[in-house]
């Protein structure tokens, strides 16, 4: 053999070995499922961060929000493969013949990856009971129960309290907490650290009602805590049990009445904590907020969304909104705590029914 039938050989092995390595990969779906999942796990989190910080900038700016909800994420795989060979031999009886010979090798692949996305806007009915609909009481306490925090529970869920008001951050009937409020607040937290609170679940025709208890500790400090948020209250001591209702004032003298909010009402009590553009507040393209911005007392805000015409480097979500980039900080771990539970909050309250999917059809390759 000469040398450059030699290398012909040489050549045609590679390539052969190529095709039949493309040939093989007859199977890709196993491995995409831990990058898939991962990925496409990483970007609804984000875009779902993304979205509710964006509503929140938006209310301040009294503009509407808009939710989309991911219906379902369908990713279609294919992997085609193709190749051809040919060739024409002479007979080698002349020199001139031996240049005649020909061979030829061909190879093509195709790789496509076609995601299918559905999205669902909320709107109509679900919308209302999405966002419009006050929490119901009995969630509150639910959480508290859980080990939630009751001052952030009762500070960003709650309207009133027994004709105790919170505050109200933004609007025309804009106020601070009531002191009354703010000292049940911070002694009702207080309780919840020391176990004093305990609360149970009884069931009605209206639904699950809370009953709300206290649990005597053998310290000072618990049993004047404990008197004086029934002092606060104005609950009678020597009631066992209290029944949580929705309510301005109570009825009965074992009953504790919570005016809590909707979710819109939350979004907009968390977006007067917004540091808006001094300008945009100048112009009136906000709504303004009561100065301040945290609550009377030794309460700290809420939140901090700040805003910057650059975008932040070191943020746990920012959005730009009018030119301007709104943003939590990765570091400020009150406002991300308060922000996820936000998060948590709106999906407990989507109790519409699921409107109609569309039916997709994935070919398979």
């Amino acid at each position: 053999m000469n040398t450059s039938s030699a290398g012909r050989t040489t050549i045609v092995g590679v390539m052969l070995s190529a095709i039949v390595a493309l040939a093989g990969c007859t199977s890709i779906g196993p491995k995409t499922i831990p990058r898939d999942r991962f990925d496409y796990s990483a970007a609804v989190s984000d875009s779902w961060k993304e979205q509710m910080l964006l509503n929140i900038v938006k209310v301040r700016y009294a503009d509407a929000p808009v939710f989309l909800d991911i219906a379902s994420v369908i990713n279609s795989y294919s992997l085609e493969s193709d190749f051809s060979v040919g060739g024409a031999l002479q007979s080698p009886l002349t020199p001139a013949a031996q240049n005649a010979n020909t061979f030829s090798l061909g190879a093509a692949g195709k790789y496509v990856d076609t995601p299918t996305i559905t999205y669902n806007p909320l709107t109509g009915d679900k919308f209302n009971k999405s966002l419009m609909q006050p929490l119901p009481p009995s969630a509150i306490f639910s959480f508290i129960q859980a080990g939630w925090s009751a001052e952030f529970l009762l500070r960003g869920c709650v309207q009133a309290v027994n004709g105790m008001y919170n505050r109200l951050g933004m609007g025309e009937d804009a106020h601070p907490a009531d002191p009354d409020f703010v000292r049940l607040v911070q002694v009702i937290a207080r309780v919840q650290q020391e176990g004093g609170l305990g609360m149970r679940m009884e069931r009605d025709t209206d639904g699950d009602i809370a009953m709300l208890f206290f649990r005597k500790r053998n310290t000072e400090r618990s049993a004047a805590d404990i008197a004086e948020v029934q002092r606060l209250l104005g609950i009678d001591s020597t009631v066992g049990e209290f029944n949580v209702v929705y309510g301005m004032m109570p009825k009965e003298k074992n009953e504790i009445a919570i005016l809590t909010r909707s979710m819109i009402e939350i979004m907009l009590e968390l977006s007067s904590f917004i540091d808006v553009p001094a300008a945009h507040a100048a112009e009136q393209r906000v709504f303004p907020a009561i100065a301040g911005q945290g609550t009377a007392g030794s309460l700290k805000p809420l939140i901090r969304v700040r805003s910057d015409t650059n975008r932040p480097q070191d943020a746990f979500v920012a959005v730009r909104y009018r030119d301007h980039w709104f943003s939590i900080d990765d570091r400020d771990l009150y406002s991300k705590r308060t922000f996820s539970f936000l998060m948590f909050l709106f999906t407990l309250t989507e109790t519409g029914g699921t409107p109609g999917v569309p039916v997709v059809t994935v070919p398979v390759h």
